[in-house]
């Protein structure tokens, strides 16, 4: 009997260890949510209480960092754990177009196949926007190659988002609703947009027909309730298997259509209100996670592809009060730092201390090396060659960062950027955000707009005539950038800007060690 005992207890152990050891991850990757949109980072216009929860039970980082100021190229940057730059011949650095091809090589690893080849149940659920199809998306065929191929087991959501073409969605590598009888046509002029335009903000000009059944079950304000629950039964399939959720709301990208029950219960406007919606889509996952008796054994990360957007909603959401990204400079689509520091939570419970922080230097790049060596995998070294294993800054509590430095990716590759150390480069002037800033929706403009300060913008919101060609700025001193102080400290900016070229010229090649940083 005694050695029954004995026994029943070694196999509960090893279960236990088992279980441990593979834990279920659900990766909640957000559209244009800034660093100052949730209550637990400091918006007291919108009430976030479901991520606050994350944050409470788990770990919130004041130095989190998105691949790019762009949702494609941030997308590319944490399905691969590779530098957007590196995508093709020319790199990723603006929003993909409805109709092209994915853009990821499927030959890859991908976070989809590295939770797959470890034996998890996959499924990306949301916003997509890396592109269906070798080289152009035809929707009235199979969408191969596209999610499933990248090593998820189920897909359900949009190609792009809710403002653009061609307003259907997406389930696995069909239009969902799809009718052979009844085709997607391309219109040869413009049709009626599924929501107001004037209401919500920018929408593109709506170029198909057809496709009846799919286009009636499109509905910019259910798309948060159909994402969660496509979730949220997914979540609760039986299963053998540790799961992975890629869940990826198009919230709260514009256009801001939030459910109606969502509608006026924030003081930010639509904008407010969005964020409400997608912090109750959060909620409903976490709640699935708790019925399901998993919580404890479920790493949850929630972080944001770039900072907010300083568009129609945005503008009225600051008029009230709301600052999108806080005090930092700078919007969506730039290299300052309003465009790419963001949110990042994590929360595990039992291994990350609740209610903790870190001031570590972390960027969505690292999630793949991060979880490699959370499923005890070797990574090659062609395997997302700029992602560093930020494990034990997830869970544990190091003394140094593992990362100190970070590429800047805008939306202009002529202002890329270097943060090192305390130190951020960027090679040009102005932000970078391209043909969003001269649209007044960005850019030195927005500075003014805004009246953030910035010694390179002038009152009415150009760059002055006697600014400096490049920027440099130290964040510990000056952590908003009003100051431009390269004229200061012109060997710190030379070294930084070769390092830059160097970094921007090599191949794939996995990062080693850190930069040596001059006392300056």
């Amino acid at each position: 009997m005694k050695n029954f005992v004995t026994f029943l207890t070694f196999v509960f152990a090893t279960a236990l260890i088992a279980q441990s050891s593979t834990p279920n991850v659900v990766l909640i990757y957000v559209d244009d949510l800034g660093y100052g949109d949730l209550s637990c980072y400091g918006a007291t216009k919108v009430q976030t209480p479901n991520i606050d929860r994350l944050a409470e039970e788990g770990r919130s980082f004041l130095d989190a960092h998105s691949p790019s100021a762009v949702c494609t190229p941030s997308r590319y940057g944490v399905m691969t754990g590779e530098y957007p730059f590196r995508q093709g011949t020319g790199g990723s650095w603006g929003p993909l177009g409805h109709t092209r091809g994915l853009i990821v090589d499927t030959n890859k690893l991908t976070l989809g196949k590295l939770f797959h080849e470890a034996g998890y149940d996959t499924a990306a659920v949301g916003k997509w926007h890396l592109g269906f199809g070798k080289k152009k998306a035809d929707f009235n065929k199979r969408l191969w190659p596209g999610p499933l191929e990248l090593g998820f087991n189920y897909y359900f959501g949009l190609s792009s988002n809710n403002s653009a073409n061609p307003y259907v969605y997406i389930e696995n590598d069909r239009i969902y609703g799809w009718d052979p009888d009844d085709p997607l046509v391309e219109r040869k002029g413009e049709g009626p947009l599924p929501y107001p335009f004037d209401e919500v903000g920018r929408m593109q000009t709506n170029r198909y027909e057809g496709a009846t059944k799919a286009h009636e079950l499109y509905d910019n304000r259910m798309t948060g309730t159909l994402f969660s629950e496509k979730a949220i039964n997914w979540l609760r399939k039986e299963r053998e298997k540790p799961f992975f959720l890629y869940f990826s709301p198009p919230q709260i990208h514009h256009p801001f259509t939030p459910h109606p029950r969502f509608v006026g219960t924030s003081q930010a406007g639509m904008y407010g209100d969005f964020i409400h919606e997608l912090d109750w889509m959060v909620g409903e996952v976490l709640n699935v996670v708790d019925d399901l008796g998993k919580t404890d054994n479920t790493l949850v990360i929630f972080t944001s592809d770039n900072g907010g957007m300083f568009n129609l909603g945005g503008k009225q959401a600051w008029d009230l009060g709301h600052k999108q990204n806080g005090n930092l400079l700078g919007f969506k689509f730039g290299v300052w730092e309003g465009g790419h520091r963001v949110p990042f939570i994590a929360r595990w419970p039992g291994k990350i201390d609740a209610g903790s922080s870190s001031h570590h230097l972390i960027s969505s790049l690292d999630l793949m090396a991060s979880f490699a060596s959370l499923l005890g995998r070797d990574l090659k070294s062609e395997d997302a060659p700029d992602s560093i294993n930020q494990l034990d800054t997830i869970v544990g509590d190091p003394s140094s960062a593992a990362r100190d430095h970070v590429v800047l990716l805008p939306r202009e590759e002529q202002n890329s950027g270097l943060r090192k150390g305390d130190w951020v480069y960027i090679s040009s002037q102005g932000d970078g955000s391209g043909g969003i800033g001269t649209s007044q929706r960005g850019g030195p403009w927005a500075v003014a707009h805004t009246n953030s300060k910035n010694s390179d913008v002038a009152a009415d919101g150009t760059i002055r005539s006697d600014a400096p060609k490049e920027q440099l700025y130290n964040l510990k001193t000056d952590p908003y950038q009003t100051t431009n102080v390269i004229w200061k400290h012109p060997k710190l900016a030379t070294e930084m800007k070769v390092q830059l070229q160097t970094y921007r010229q090599s191949s794939a090649t996995r990062i080693a060690g850190q930069f040596d940083i001059p006392n300056e």
